[in-house]
């Protein structure tokens, strides 16, 4: 093993938990605690009796992929000494059924939009060619079985 990476979660009934039987009679929110003390607020999506104050597992799915192509990215641009100004995503992962016929995250895009300094920014095509390196050396792209598209 290379290295380790852990989460720390914990749900609590509430007084009105189940009182009622149905999909909808128990909260879904829950903690979501890192090793460093981060901590965030989770629960399902809205769709499945979530709360819309907390972040929901598909997004956070959204996000760790999109966080780890920024910093394969960031790393290639660094290696080719191309200045990043700025980089944005706007990541969007797809839930529908899968090959299997099950619920899953069948699709995540990425939109990254990326500003570099004037003195050297790459052309098209070589910033296509840095986003699909970072595709193919991204730990969690590799982890996962949904289609990744990176859109512009």
């Amino acid at each position: 093993m290379m290295s380790e990476h852990r989460a720390y979660i914990e749900w609590r009934a509430n007084e009105t938990d189940f009182i009622a039987f149905t999909p909808e009679g128990y909260s879904r929110d829950h903690q979501v605690t890192f090793p460093n003390g981060e901590m965030i607020h989770g629960s399902s999506a809205v769709d499945y009796f979530g709360s819309e104050q907390c972040v929901d597992p598909e997004s956070l799915l959204a996000a760790a992929l999109s966080s780890c192509h920024m910093l394969t990215f960031l790393a290639i641009a660094n290696k080719q000494k191309l200045r990043v100004l700025n980089y944005r995503d706007n990541a969007i992962a797809e839930l529908g059924k899968n090959a299997q016929g099950k619920m899953a995250v069948t699709k995540i895009i990425l939109h990254p939009k990326v500003e570099f300094d004037t003195l050297n920014p790459p052309d098209a095509k070589t910033l296509a060619t840095m986003h699909e390196r970072a595709h193919k050396a991204c730990f969690i792209a590799n982890s996962i079985s949904a289609e990744v598209e990176i859109a512009e």
